[in-house]
C-alpha cells in the first residue's frame, strides 16, 4: 500500500478535512519531508492548478498525485450532480470534466463526494440516483479516456441521504454496469454508517478504489477510537494495494497530523505484512 496526505487550496473549506492548506509548494515539501508517496489536491477548479508547475513539484520531491478533489463543486461553485436544475447539473458535470482532465494529466483519478448531492424536496430518490447514474457514466469515460478510473465516495447520512454504506452503493455501481467507477471508502465516514468497518471492507473487496485513512473523530489514526488491526487485514484479504490517504482534520496541528498518520500507516503495513 500507498501512503498520501492532502493539501486543500479552496479557502472556502478552511475548518475542513485537510493538513495541509493554500500552498502546493509547501503541502508538497512538507509531504515529502514526511515521507509520504503522494498528495491528494483538492483545488477550487481545474485552471486553478498549472500541471506543468504539479508536476514540477512531483519531480522534485519524488511524489506522486494520489487523487484530485472536486469538493470546490458544491462548497465553492454550489453544483450538485443531482440539482433539480439542469442547468445547475451541466455546469456541475463541466466542473468535473475540467478536474478529471487535470487529474488525468497527473496520472491520477478524480472523486466524486459532496457533490454528489442529494434527493429532497420535488425530487425523488429516484429521480435523483437516476441522474446520478448517468453523470457517473459519462465522468467515468471521460476518466477511461485518461486510463484512470472515477472514485464515488458514499457519505455519511449528515452529508448525503444518496448512498451512505459500501455495500449499497457497490450494488448501485454493478447494477448500472458502472465498471470504471471504484469506491472510495472513507474509514470517518464508515464509523458512522457501518456496522463493521473491517467485514465492509472485505464485502467490497475489488470495488475498493482509494482509503481516507482517518480515525473515528476525523483526526490521524491513532488519535481516535479506531482499532487500525482488523482494517488492516481487511485490506490484506483483498489485496488492496492503493493509497490510504489522510483526508483528516490537522489537529492538534498539521505537522502533528501528519506525523502520526505516517507512524499509523508504518504500523498498518507492518500488520499487513504479517
Amino acid at each position: 500500500m500507498k501512503s498520501a496526505i492532502t493539501i486543500s487550496l479552496v479557502s472556502e473549506a478552511r475548518g475542513g478535512p485537510f493538513v495541509y492548506w493554500d500552498d502546493l509548494a509547501a503541502g508538497f515539501a512538507a509531504a515529502a519531508r514526511h515521507g509520504f508517496d503522494a498528495v491528494e489536491i483538492f483545488p477550487p477548479s481545474a485552471n486553478a492548478v498549472s500541471v506543468g508547475a504539479a508536476r514540477e513539484l512531483m519531480n522534485q520531491h519524488s511524489l506522486k498525485v494520489a487523487a484530485v478533489g472536486t469538493g470546490a463543486g458544491w462548497v465553492k461553485h454550489k453544483l450538485r450532480l443531482t440539482d433539480p436544475d439542469p442547468a445547475v447539473r451541466a455546469k456541475a458535470r463541466e466542473f468535473i470534466y475540467g478536474i478529471i482532465n487535470l487529474a488525468g494529466y497527473l496520472g491520477a483519478p478524480t472523486i466524486i463526494g459532496s457533490m454528489q448531492g442529494r434527493w429532497e424536496g420535488a425530487v425523488s430518490r429516484e429521480q435523483a440516483l437516476t441522474w446520478l447514474a448517468e453523470e457517473l457514466k459519462a465522468l467515468s469515460e471521460r476518466a477511461a479516456a485518461h486510463q484512470q478510473v472515477l472514485l464515488y465516495e458514499p457519505l455519511n447520512r449528515y452529508e448525503t441521504n444518496l448512498f451512505n454504506r459500501n455495500a449499497d452503493a457497490a450494488a448501485f455501481l454493478r447494477q448500472h454496469g458502472l465498471g470504471n467507477v471504484r469506491l472510495l471508502c472513507d474509514l470517518y465516514h464508515m464509523n458512522i454508517e457501518e456496522q463493521n468497518l473491517a467485514e465492509s471492507l472485505r464485502q467490497t473487496g475489488a470495488l475498493v478504489g482509494h482509503v481516507h485513512f482517518a480515525d473515528s473523530n476525523r483526526r490521524a489514526i491513532g488519535l481516535g477510537h479506531t482499532d487500525p488491526a482488523p482494517i488492516a487485514a481487511a485490506l490484506r484479504d483483498i489485496g488492496y494495494a492503493g493509497y490510504l490517504s489522510a483526508e483528516i482534520l490537522p489537529l492538534p496541528d498539521a505537522e502533528t497530523a501528519a506525523a502520526q498518520t505516517m507512524a499509523s500507516f508504518r504500523a498498518v503495513c507492518e500488520l499487513t505484512a504479517k
